[in-house]
């Protein structure tokens, strides 16, 4: 069952977030811009179209209600669904977003491997999310049981996305990191660095191999 409670029941929070931590969001959407392919997005787990609006992707698939509707009020199309079952024909898509959707799925495996059956072939993935390893991921990992996002969330560093995403036929074609600091210490627009194991976001974008 998706971990969607608690975006229905604190979805102002949700939203609070990011306004809250506007630069480490400015952050994490300009790494995302920095790999997404030039070619049409569905965003898998849009939830409220936080990312999907300003990266200019129409549609998305979102199993909460609540995310769902605020979603569709910022324009974009949302297919009620989860990750593991995916509402789209084979071969039919061109490009995957998944942003901190990877950690709150129930099947890790499976969502991959829905992915890859969707995207045409040289179609892309791109997974934006928090590294385990780095200082905010250990944060997270630290504080889970008192954060009511994060209670059930299962965090994975770029090395575990990357081995997840190599054995369910994707081969990986680019890798950025951004936030170097800890979240409260973050003043201004993060860069965006090449490969991991400073930045606590993350960003892997890998092909579909035939």
């Amino acid at each position: 069952m998706p971990k969607i409670e608690p975006f229905e029941k604190y979805t102002e929070r949700y939203e609070e977030w990011f306004e809250r931590n506007k630069f480490a969001y400015l952050s994490e959407l300009n790494a995302l811009k920095s790999l997404l392919p030039t070619r049409e997005c569905v965003e898998v787990g849009i939830g409220s179209g936080r990312f999907a609006a300003p990266l200019g992707i129409k549609m998305g698939v979102e199993p909460s209600k609540k995310m769902a509707e605020i979603a569709r009020k910022r324009g974009i199309r949302v297919i009620e669904g989860v990750a593991e079952n995916l509402p789209f024909e084979d071969n039919s898509l061109d490009c995957i977003l998944m942003v901190t959707t990877i950690c709150f799925v129930d099947d890790p495996e499976k969502a991959i491997k829905e992915a890859y059956r969707v995207l045409k072939p040289g179609g892309y993935i791109v997974i934006g999310f928090v590294d385990k390893e780095s200082l905010i991921g250990r944060e997270y990992e630290k504080r889970k049981d008192k954060s009511v996002f994060y209670r059930d969330a299962r965090f994975f560093s770029a090395r575990e996305i990357m081995e997840l995403l190599e054995r369910n036929g994707f081969k990986i074609d680019g890798v950025v990191q951004t936030l170097f600091k800890k979240l409260d210490e973050i003043r201004d627009v993060e860069p965006v660095e090449e490969g991991y194991g400073r930045g606590s976001f993350v960003v892997i974008r890998a092909k579909k191999v035939v």
